[in-house]
């Protein structure tokens, strides 16, 4: 009897173990879904120069990330084209460690300025949500205007004689909006050069200019230029005395400097959901927050789902623009 129990024993152990490997088995592809990220060096590719506030932020974070996942993050600046070298060279890898580091305002107001594009901007996913930059109107402090009621005044006082001149094409649309809207008239720089604009901004060759904070701060330390209001939606808590442009009593004024991560279409929901998670963890640390602070960035972590709700919501700011100024979008 005590042979039979024990062969009987060995059979149903045989048996749970057999149903365990069946299970496992079937577990394994689920699994396989979420594959391990980070497997190599990531790279982070951005349209702007070096220097900029978001590229001290990306570089900033590179170096955390790069702890974090114990792969590399290598950050490359790719200007020019208006975006477009950056944006197709991140879309034309189709490689989900190989991500665009990018204010949204490099791409949404893209469909007003060209007829055609070069690329399809539903071929990137919104990673993550990592800052606002902080988007300044200024003027030289000779011109001896202090607020932007004062600049429209000074504008509609000498139609057409007064210029201005921006780093982007989505600020330059708003000021344009915003001449129109108030019939102001005002002849637009076109510059390639930012360090440019800023130098006859600062010398009274160009009499009112948008754009990051960042770059106008060293000038603003100086004196010689003076930044009347902000575009953004909220106060900057390190500027309490510079206000928002609607506060200032100019709505029309207001867009958001929304700074982000995209990568390919293809890029698992998850893996996307993890890298917000990862930098959210990052940014929010105090230290970290008064580093991009003094870079003119106000942290705003977010996941992929916010930033592409948040995206969407420049591209309407976008439209009434375009529906202002009587430019049709891009097919």
């Amino acid at each position: 009897m005590g042979g039979f129990m024990l062969v009987l024993r060995r059979i149903t152990l045989a048996v749970l173990l057999g149903a365990c490997a069946t299970l496992m088995a079937m577990l394994a592809p689920a699994t396989a879904q979420t594959p391990a990220w980070p497997q190599r060096p990531v790279r982070f590719i951005l349209p702007i120069g070096p220097g900029a506030g978001v590229d001290i932020t990306a570089r900033l974070l590179a170096d955390k990330l790069a702890a974090k996942w114990g792969q590399s993050v290598v950050v490359e600046n790719r200007p020019g084209g208006d975006a477009f070298i950056a944006i197709t060279s991140v879309i034309n890898a189709n490689d989900d460690h190989v991500l665009l580091y990018a204010p949204a305002s490099a791409f949404t107001a893209h469909p007003l300025l060209h007829a055609k594009l070069p690329y399809d901007i539903n071929d990137l996913a919104p990673v993550a949500r990592i800052t606002n930059t902080i988007i300044g109107i200024a003027v030289p402090t000779s011109f001896g205007v202090n607020s932007l009621k004062e600049l429209a005044a000074k504008i509609k006082a000498e139609p057409g004689k007064l210029n201005y001149a921006s780093a982007t094409g989505a600020n330059e649309l708003l000021f344009a909006a915003f001449l129109k809207s108030e019939k102001l008239e005002m002849s637009k720089v076109p510059y390639r050069d930012t360090v440019q604009a800023i130098n006859d901004l600062a010398e009274g060759r160009v009499h009112a200019y948008v754009g990051a904070y960042a770059i106008l701060r060293p000038r603003l330390q100086a004196g010689t230029v003076k930044v009347l209001a902000l575009t953004n939606a909220h106060k900057a808590p390190q500027l309490p005395d510079i206000p928002t442009a609607e506060g200032a009593g100019f709505k029309s004024l207001t867009m958001d400097g929304l700074t982000g991560l995209f990568g390919p279409k293809s890029m698992p929901i998850a893996v996307r959901e993890r890298i917000a998670a990862d930098i959210a963890g990052i940014v929010n640390d105090p230290a970290i927050v008064s580093r991009l602070g003094a870079t003119g960035q106000v942290v705003n972590p977010g996941t992929p789902a916010q930033l592409a709700a948040d995206i969407q919501e420049q591209r309407k700011t976008v439209a009434n623009i375009g529906a202002v100024l009587g430019l049709k979008p891009a097919q």
